[in-house]
């Protein structure tokens, strides 16, 4: 498939998991992409793989902390510089943190709505002027199973997921008239560099009987980050193009 051929994409989270994947698998149909991470190791890993699958040419990078508003005002325009406009806008950055709520500081609370929330208001918001001068632009926000279920020492970064959410519907119906799509995905079951061995960082004393259910429905286990890449690139074609102001849930059936 070619559904990406000319078609210019700024993806963010680029340097690991779900957003690396996105970015290689949106390479591999063809788009041009230039994709932002805090982590400089993780963008070289990203180029350096898209050089063995032949993509290097079509692939920039730069290092940018999304929830700094001036990093984020010069980055965008870099970014739109680099490929020569926007068509689409894929928000895959983002941390997972875990208390118990009673002991979560508001430098801790702060930090998770710093990057997930309001990082993704940043980045959408510099975004947008070149977004409605593209080509049957979209914008992808990551949710996540946690906006709509119960998923216990994860209050701060439940909120945070719920608001992008939230924020996704308005802003479809706020630009619905000049053609430009917001969608969001909601991932759980999903093995990333936020998900495996104790990246959540749960509390040493988790009930894990607080968990209505772990395993997904389907298959053996977790899915890997490219099942939720393949849901991303659909979503920003033309194959996506009459969905906009809802969520995607991508869990295996781990919540019904």
């Amino acid at each position: 498939m070619n559904r990406y051929e000319g078609r210019r994409v700024l993806i963010t989270g680029g340097g690991s998991g779900i957003g690396q994947a996105t970015a290689h698998r949106i390479l591999s149909e063809g788009g041009r992409v230039h994709t932002v991470d805090v982590s400089e190791a993780g963008l070289k890993a990203t180029a350096a793989q898209a050089a063995a699958d032949g993509h290097a040419e079509r692939l920039t990078t730069a290092a940018l902390d999304i929830s700094d508003e001036a990093a984020v005002k010069s980055g965008i325009a870099d970014a739109v510089a680099a490929l020569g406009g926007l068509d689409l806008l894929v928000n895959a950055a983002g941390i997972l943190r875990s208390s118990h709520t009673h002991e979560t500081t508001l430098e801790f609370w702060n930090k998770i709505i710093a990057v997930n929330l309001t990082g993704t208001f940043l980045v959408i918001r510099a975004s947008i002027p070149a977004l409605l001068e593209g080509d049957k632009p979209a914008v992808v926000n990551f949710s996540s199973t946690s906006a709509s279920f119960a998923h216990p020492y994860m209050s701060a970064y439940a909120a945070s997921k719920g608001g992008i959410q939230s924020m996704t519907h308005a802003l479809a119906a706020e630009y619905s008239k000049q053609g430009l799509r917001f969608v969001s995905v909601a991932p759980g079951s999903i093995e990333s560099g936020m998900t495996t061995g104790n990246g959540p960082g749960l509390p040493e004393d988790t009930d894990w009987s607080l968990f209505a259910k772990l395993a997904p429905a389907l298959g053996q286990g977790f899915a890997g980050p490219q099942t939720v890449a393949g849901v991303v690139a659909m979503l920003g074609s033309e194959d996506g193009a009459f969905i906009t102001g809802t969520e995607i849930r991508i869990d295996g059936g781990t919540h019904y």
